[in-house]
């Protein structure tokens, strides 16, 4: 509850205004049993005249419209300052999201993430708000409640007393036990959102491979393990209301049993057992809200929990001192560097070992391999993604640990294969939210080959993409990802199986439309076809993790049978210019 407390205090003061409202009104509610058993036990015995009884019968409805009042007025305070309070943790869970190292994302998994982001924040807004409205009504009821049937009767409302340390026994006992179960059950809503997010994602797969009823199954699995876990909690949980409700129950028997007794040997004036069981009914709603106080606090402590897992997560990835690595003067054909890298995913099998090369500014860099050979893992550390676990990686003669975030991304341009475009047109997919001139962006998919298709549509650059662009081709929409990556006219392009989409031709012309258009550019071209990498200045080949060649297309040609083999069977005999 640390994590909520910190984010409530800058609304103190208004909650102090709403809670000092809220007493008030329940205050008033509080002296309505009273008035009554006043009105029966004193003014109508002593012969009391129509005049009177209008007066405290008047007294009792402006009391009653106060109270609602007042408690409308807090209850809207309690609503704002649970938004506005939320608003907050939202932002700084996102923000935080957007920040978490590429190790730390795969540690949550995305699903978890976008569950943390939606279920687990409402649990925490959901607490926020009833907690103001009835952390300080109940207690009060409950708490006034007694105080007062003690001054009226204490015998009664000895009787009355009881059974509530049963009640709060139980509820205590319960909730610890039910922070657990709902933390369960909170993995299980990441687990559903993961199959869910994967077969939306690929549903045109699924349908093609006739794969629907596998995927059912495996949804059902899911759906099943979370209701199990949800029965769990609730069966749990949903112990408590009626348990107390039987209680009480017995106690409101006893008192009324017992109060009629004494009644009869005139211990007890009836106005007074009309009033204790209004008082009755009050504790018993008060001791009700107090325990869905208590299965609130259970939920939103296992949401809480989660949320600060994420805010609180240490930045793994932070800026070291040139004193750390010192920087190098970056000599001839030394801009971007590897030096012995190796690299592995959370401490296993290495993914990268001894890959060591250098490439001059404004060089093009092609690397090929077959799938899980550690191609884009390459381009992964370059960014900084991950840190490596030996060597180095340098640009401009500067360890990729010692600069700073922005300054380091500010270098690239990156189109990936599987990126992804937003439903809006496409002159603000290609911006990106960056500060990116109309001419810059038109420049950007003239190079990209994608300014041909684009005019082609009536509304040219402002038509509007549907969500993940499905009204584009997978050639259109690898164009506009390699657009928005030259846009911004970095110093390092990166197209990372970006053309894998493209025809042989289009996909000739966007190279040397690069060579001719973007000349000083250092790129870096992740692919599986030799013809997009066959023109670079420096080419790897990699295998299994390791470089197990370097050069030039025609040098790999004449001495590497692996870069050999896999340009004879794309391209068909022999390829050699």
């Amino acid at each position: 509850m640390k994590f909520i407390f910190r984010y409530l205090k800058p609304f103190i003061g208004i909650m102090l205004v709403g809670l000092a409202i809220k007493t008030f009104g329940t205050l008033i509610e509080l002296a309505l049993p009273y008035i009554l058993e006043y009105i029966l036990d004193e003014v109508v015995p002593g012969g009391g005249k129509l005049p009177d009884i209008l007066l405290w019968g008047g007294a009792m409805i402006v009391c009653s419209l106060l109270a609602l009042v007042c408690n409308i007025k807090a209850n809207r305070m309690a609503s704002k300052v649970a938004r506005d309070c939320t608003e907050q943790i939202r932002h700084d869970l996102f923000y935080r999201t957007m920040t978490l190292s590429a190790k730390q994302i795969d540690t949550f998994t995305v699903p978890s993430l976008e569950s943390r982001l939606t279920t687990d924040t409402y649990n925490v807004q959901d607490f926020i708000g009833k907690i103001q409205r009835l952390g300080v009504r109940a207690p009060l009821l409950l708490l006034g409640g007694i105080v007062v049937t003690l001054i009226m009767d204490p015998f009664l409302s000895l009787v009355m007393l009881a059974v509530l340390p049963v009640i709060f026994v139980v509820v205590y006992l319960v909730s610890l036990l039910g922070v657990k179960l709902y933390g369960k059950v909170q993995k299980s809503v990441d687990g559903m959102i993961r199959v869910v997010r994967e077969d939306s994602q690929g549903i045109r797969v699924i349908k093609a491979l006739s794969t629907v009823e596998q995927e059912h199954a495996r949804y059902d699995a899911v759906n099943r393990k979370l209701i199990a876990d949800e029965k769990k909690a609730s069966l749990t949980m949903g112990f408590v209301n009626p348990a107390m409700t039987l209680l009480m129950n017995l106690g409101i028997t006893f008192v009324v049993l017992i109060g009629a007794y004494r009644v009869m040997g005139r211990q007890t004036e009836p106005g007074t057992i009309v009033a204790f069981t209004q008082y009755f009914t009050m504790i018993s709603s008060a001791t009700l809200s107090i325990t869905r106080i208590f299965m609130m606090y259970t939920k939103s402590t296992a949401s809480a929990v989660r949320i600060a897992q994420v805010t609180d997560a240490p930045h793994d990835l932070v800026v070291l001192p040139e004193e750390a690595f010192p920087r190098k003067p970056e000599s001839d054909g030394e801009y971007l560097v590897f030096d012995n890298v190796r690299f592995s995913y959370g401490g296993n099998k290495d993914t990268l070992r001894d890959i060591s090369f250098s490439l001059p500014r404004g060089a093009s860099l092609g690397i090929i391999g077959a799938t899980g050979s550690g191609k884009t893992t390459i381009v992964n550390l370059l960014m900084r993604f991950y840190d490596v676990d030996e060597g180095a990686v340098r640009i401009g003669g500067r360890d990729v640990r010692t600069i700073p975030d922005e300054e380091l991304h500010a270098k690239f341009g990156v189109a990936m294969q599987n990126d992804f475009l937003y439903s809006d047109t496409i002159a603000e997919n290609i911006r990106f939210g960056r500060d990116i001139g109309r001419d810059q962006i038109v420049r950007a998919a003239k190079i990209a080959q994608a300014d041909g298709f684009i005019t082609s549509f009536t509304e040219g650059y402002e038509h509007v993409l549907t969500q993940k662009a499905t009204n584009l081709s997978g050639g259109q929409k690898q164009r506009l990802l390699i657009a928005r990556a030259l846009a911004a006219e970095p110093e390092i392009l990166i197209l990372d199986d970006s053309s894998s989409a493209l025809d042989y031709k289009t996909d000739a012309d966007l190279r040397a439309a690069i060579a001719a258009h973007l000349d000083g550019i250092t790129s870096v071209i992740v692919a599986q076809r030799v013809s997009s990498v066959m023109n670079c200045d420096l080419i790897l080949v990699l295998d299994e993790g390791r470089m197990i060649g370097m050069g030039s297309h025609r040098s790999l040609t004449e001495h590497c049978s692996v870069y050999r083999e896999i340009g004879e069977s794309q391209m068909g005999g022999s390829f050699v210019e």
